[in-house]
């Protein structure tokens, strides 16, 4: 066969796909986020300034532990169960309940440690007792956002695609008009209390879109609690609570280093560099939750589940190739597009950033398998050690300024992809997969 026409053949057969569909859909949404989280980015970074952007970031890491928090840390535990009983109602229904219980408490329990204690939080945090009513604000209104997060769950484990994506078209409108609004009339006041509530808003957005769902039943959501099912969600609870624990509280460590060896201006910068890496993260990561969680979830081949995995890493890694070298190219362009002129420093940032983000999108991948397959012990030990890892040598190597920081996130994350390279290869050499 003609070599052009094997090539062709094969684009028919990535374009026909399940997960083309689902990279198509969620494309969609993501160009919508990165639309209006550009805009809101540019309006904040005019605002508030490099310093604003700092404290900012500050609160988004410790709004990350606790949302996680409140959720109980069980999202994907409830996509991968939801994904393998969706056609088996009787366990269906004690994992949604259940889901749905252990949700309510958490949440509840973490709205009130927030009131009670927003002056602490506020002094700790933002290093000002002046935005204690920032935090009590999030604690009224925590419950929606985990309540959210679980419908999304739930439309994600049914592989509800277009209504997920909906929904996430939905929470990022609202979040622009919340964040431009409220920085518009009240500046980092504003920024601050849209970067705890706008996630909440769009929880009655949501319940208007599954409202029709065929699961969305008294008898499927109905306060039913199981201890069995529990235990299983509590090995996915023990997961994303590392990552909150150990992710957010590294960066927070490493942007507070960087404000007392340096300035809170270079925490700024810093800090405008991770934002920027978010939004080219999120055209090729916002289908990894959406397809592969589920996806490897069902999969018991150890042949199939190669297959998916090989099959990813020719899509993305081209398309990370492509994608990168155009932001290297543009990225004097693109700082003063997104920021201001005020954050032209982080050009020297970008080679060494878009480097390590390569290395921990395709480590992210491949980790989705020790997610989708409860690799408890594995997940979290790497999950601590290379967090660990990143703090001792961004310490290490900030005595070359601040781009030792982000050379210290290339070598950390290049070292994590080959541990997950050889831990993949050697988990599907197993016997049995599950």
């Amino acid at each position: 066969m003609h070599p052009i026409k094997i090539i062709i053949a094969q684009i028919k057969k990535i374009a026909g796909s399940k997960l083309a569909k689902v990279f198509g859909l969620t494309t969609v949404s993501t160009l919508v986020k990165i639309i209006t989280s550009f805009i809101s980015v540019k309006v904040v970074a005019v605002i508030i300034g490099p310093a604003g952007i700092a404290l900012l970031g500050q609160l988004n890491n410790f709004s990350a532990m606790i949302m996680t928090l409140a959720t109980g840390g069980i999202g994907s535990g409830v996509v991968k169960y939801t994904s393998e009983y969706k056609n088996q109602q009787s366990k269906l229904r004690l994992y949604l309940s259940t889901a749905l219980m252990l949700t309510l408490v958490f949440s509840g329990l973490c709205g009130i440690v927030l009131i009670l204690f927003a002056g602490f939080f506020s002094k700790l945090i933002l290093l000002n007792i002046q935005y204690t009513f920032v935090f009590r604000i999030f604690g009224f209104t925590i419950v929606l956002y985990a309540l959210n997060n679980l419908l999304i769950a739930f439309l994600n484990g049914f592989q509800e695609y277009k209504k997920f994506v909906i929904v996430a078209i939905s929470t990022s409108i609202a979040g622009l008009v919340v964040s431009v609004l409220l920085v518009w009339f009240f500046n980092i006041e504003g920024a601050l209390v849209s970067a705890v509530t706008f996630q909440s808003v769009v929880f009655f957005v949501t319940v208007f879109f599954v409202l029709k769902s065929p699961w969305f039943t008294k008898k499927n959501l109905s306060l039913r609690f199981s201890k069995p099912v529990a235990k299983k969600y509590f090995a996915y609870s023990l997961m994303a609570l590392t990552s909150a624990a150990t992710v957010p509280v590294g960066q927070l460590i490493i942007r507070g280093h960087i404000i007392s060896k340096l300035s809170i201006e270079s925490g700024g910068w810093w800090e405008a560099m991770n934002r920027l890496s978010g939004l080219s993260l999120l055209l090729v990561t916002s289908s990894f939750g959406v397809y592969y969680l589920p996806r490897f979830s069902e999969l018991t081949d150890r042949k199939a589940l190669a297959n998916e995995i090989k099959t990813a890493f020719k899509i993305i890694v081209p398309l990370l190739l492509v994608m990168f070298s155009a932001m290297f190219i543009l990225r004097e362009f693109i700082i003063t597009l997104i920021f201001s002129k005020a954050f032209l420093p982080i050009k020297q940032l970008f080679i060494w950033q878009i480097c390590g983000d390569f290395f921990k999108i395709c480590s992210w991948l491949l980790a989705y398998v020790l997610v989708a397959k409860a690799r408890i012990k594995i997940f979290i030990a790497t999950e601590i050690f290379f967090s660990v890892s990143f703090v001792a040598l961004a310490f290490l190597l900030l005595q070359n300024g601040i781009v030792g920081v982000v050379q210290a996130y290339l070598i950390n994350y290049f070292f994590y992809f080959l541990f997950m390279v050889i831990w993949v290869i050697k988990y599907l050499k197993e016997d049995k997969i599950k």
